[in-house]
């Protein structure tokens, strides 16, 4: 079958698509949670000796009692049984940024030839997969295999439907045999730890006695693009790559603005609905969904809770989106940019800081002025973007997130941060020294009787700011739609624990000697401002005068993941990480080559595909495209007819172009690019690339000149707006 008729069958079987009758009738109520070993399920469960030891370790950061192991493990086991479960398995998150699992069987044979289920602590506790299979950077060899999972009470394990049987899941870590995080849990826990420590020393100065353990709380936007699955199976670079590496502008993208908040389709709405019972059944309460701003986008967004907990049902929401598309003949797309010209996908990490006695830690309430407690808390985050803007540029760096930061629809490359009208007033008065007030809020009055006065927040939001404040959070807009957002909430946690041990330790030597108490404060906040104050921006991100701007701040513009990534190995950063036992410089350095060879292979698969998309669809097509228009004009030539055609003429100047790029792409490939991961991503970036844009570019002129019947992919007309 040709490349065109495949794609007619596919436009035929998307247009005669028919939504599944399902029966969703039972009440939420009874479905929340109802796959997790929730506290409540744990509390029905245990021995309450055993649910206290277990419920403080999960609340309070106590370390966990290895005696209550087997207890635990034997509720489980029973539970999962009765769920439905035949396996359990350990779910770690490697550095592939993706979810791994192996599966186990509960089942044990007896001497007698039966077989019972069975499920020690010790299975609980530990396990052990392959460490040398997973990215690791140089820490394990490719001969020195072991490495081991290790049970994370404080994520509740739960149960993956499945329509042939079940499997219990159970949350861990993954370490090498010589205890070196491989993971992004590991660090996410131990910087969560250290924030909390010093989190507890500064609330300590303000008088508090009752210090719970102070958390990080997050809450992440998801976007992501949706396209029929008929579509998806005839682009070959959608498969391998995740992102159409050939595709003409459409006529019509997102021009109109008339997709953003729009009425959701129905295909796309019934997908929606079982994505929520799907994720609800798992204890993830997700709140807003939506139409994003280009066709076929759209956002889930859960509602706020522990960042590790976060990640979990994170990572757990992507494979759902993922799977539950897939039972509606549709592909959910999770690439930062999909297709080129439109919005890209972005994973917006709201967080904050509390704790169940002092509340959130960035609530600025009414009069932010006032609220010392806050200022200092928001100051802390101040002086952490500043000093290390380019840790927080590094940790969203991929190829993928490439294609969107700094693109109309994303923040730029420059890490700035937006307070808003009220919070820069009040730190401009901090800094000349007289804190006086705050702006209040107002109201805005429509002169509609029947409507009501609306309260006007005390100023305004700034979308194209990667680093914003929004009323009682930072909203982290930079990190890309397919990425774990544990890179992110590591480098905040480390360098709140890094800016609130400063403030700590200056407040401390301050009133040891003599000063009052709120005159400290407001000596510290006026200092931070002074040397920090370069990264708070309100204006337009997007405006060109902001890159001279931010560069006579002093401000990184660290545009490409190449640019970006070496701050992992700057002496300043190696030691931040260090002090605070989140990754020691060897995990660091790991983390370094990891990512560079995962960029350097990711623009050579691009490379790869784009090479053979050209020779065996496109130039093929073009070719057969000009052999009948050149046909045509022979055949008019012979009965005496002239036969003009500026067609004929561009697409042959555009196959002469693409043959070009072909040789130029082959010859690229086939050089080695160097000895070192660097020299690897950095020869990737500037002669792989360019070599796959020419060759894009001739390829996609020709899409606008062969006949539509003759071509051999899916359109971005067809998948962006065929649902």
């Amino acid at each position: 079958m040709s490349g065109s008729q495949s794609r007619r069958q596919a436009i035929n079987a998307v247009t005669g698509y028919q939504v599944p009758d399902k029966d969703f009738t039972e009440p939420l109520g009874e479905l929340f949670g109802r796959n997790t070993f929730s506290p409540a399920v744990m509390k029905s469960r245990l021995p309450k000796s055993v649910y206290k030891s277990v419920m403080s370790t999960i609340d309070k950061g106590t370390p966990l009692d290895p005696t209550v192991a087997d207890v635990v493990a034997s509720a489980m086991k029973d539970w999962a049984l009765e769920n439905g479960a035949s396996h359990y398995a350990h779910v770690f998150y490697p550095l592939t940024g993706l979810t791994a699992e192996k599966h186990d069987s509960f089942l044990s044979p007896e001497d007698s030839g039966a077989s019972m289920a069975e499920f020690a602590g010790k299975t609980l506790i530990q396990g052990e997969p392959d460490a040398s299979s997973f990215p690791n950077g140089g820490i394990r060899n490719t001969f020195e295999a072991r490495g081991y999972t290790g049970w994370d009470v404080t994520s509740p394990a739960y149960i993956l439907e499945n329509p042939n049987g079940n499997t219990l899941c159970i949350p861990t870590v993954f370490i090498s045999w010589t205890g070196e995080a491989l993971d992004k849990k590991t660090p996410l826990l131990r910087s969560q730890q250290a924030m909390s420590k010093q989190a507890a020393r500064v609330l300590t100065l303000f008088g508090h006695d009752d210090i719970d353990t102070v958390v990080s709380y997050a809450g992440a936007e998801q976007e992501y693009f949706l396209i029929d699955r008929h579509f998806y199976f005839s682009r070959p670079d959608l498969m391998s790559s995740g992102r159409t590496l050939f595709g003409a502008k459409p006529a019509k993208g997102q021009q109109f603005d008339d997709h953003y908040f729009g009425a959701i389709p129905e295909r796309v709405l019934a997908f929606m609905i079982e994505v929520d019972r799907e994720l609800f059944k798992q204890g993830i309460l997700a709140k807003t969904r939506h139409n994003e701003v280009a066709p076929g986008q759209f956002e889930i967004a859960p509602l706020f809770e522990k960042a590790n907990l976060a990640h979990d049902h994170q990572q757990l929401m992507m494979t759902t989106l993922q799977r539950v598309a897939q039972r509606y003949g549709m592909e959910c797309l999770l690439h930062e940019k999909p297709f080129a010209g439109v919005n890209g996908s972005g994973k917006h990490v709201n967080f904050s800081i509390g704790n169940g006695n002092q509340g959130n830690l960035l609530n600025p309430g009414d009069t932010p002025h006032e609220n010392v407690q806050f200022l200092v808390f928001c100051a802390a985050v101040i002086r952490g973007v500043h000093k290390y803007g380019g840790v927080l540029r590094a940790v969203v760096a991929s190829a993928r997130n490439d294609h969107r930061l700094g693109a109309n629809e994303a923040p730029p490359a420059i890490i700035s941060i937006f307070l808003g009208e009220q919070l820069a007033d009040v730190f401009d008065q901090i800094a000349a020294g007289a804190l006086t007030g705050s702006k209040p809020a107002g109201t805005l009055t429509l002169g509609v009787d029947t409507l009501p006065p609306f309260k006007a927040d005390p100023g305004d939001r700034n979308r194209t700011s990667p680093f914003a404040f929004t009323g009682n959070r930072f909203e982290f807009r930079a990190p890309g739609s397919s990425q774990s957002i544990s890179g992110p909430m590591v480098a905040i946690n480390t360098i709140l624990a890094d800016s609130l041990d400063y403030i700590a330790t200056e407040l401390e030597a301050l009133i040891e000697g003599g000063m009052e108490f709120d005159a400290a404060v407001q000596k510290v906040l006026k200092d931070i401002i002074t040397e920090h104050g370069a990264v708070v921006f309100n204006g337009d991100g997007y405006a060109d005068a902001w890159q001279v701007e931010a560069a006579e701040r002093g401000l990184p513009n660290l545009k490409t993941t190449v640019d970006a990534l070496p701050q992992f190995d700057r002496p300043e950063v190696k030691d931040l990480f260090e002090k605070y036992a989140v990754l020691s410089n060897r995990e660091l350095h790991s983390r370094y080559e990891v990512y560079l060879e995962h960029y350097a292979m990711s623009v050579e698969l691009e490379a790869s595909e784009t090479l053979e998309i050209a020779k065996t669809k496109i130039l093929p097509a073009a070719i057969r495209y000009q052999g009948e228009l050149a046909g045509a004009a022979m055949n008019l030539k012979a009965i005496g007819m002239s036969f003009d055609s500026p067609t004929l003429d561009a697409i042959t100047a555009s196959v002469g172009a693409l043959t070009s790029g072909i040789t130029g792409l082959e010859t690229a490939l086939g050089i080695h690019a160097g000895e070192s991961s660097m020299e690897e991503a950095v020869y990737a970036m500037e002669k792989l690339i360019p070599a796959m844009a020419a060759v894009r570019a001739a390829a996609d002129e020709l899409e606008g000149l062969v006949a539509d019947d003759t071509w051999p992919l899916p359109t971005y007309q067809e998948m962006l707006h065929i649902l």
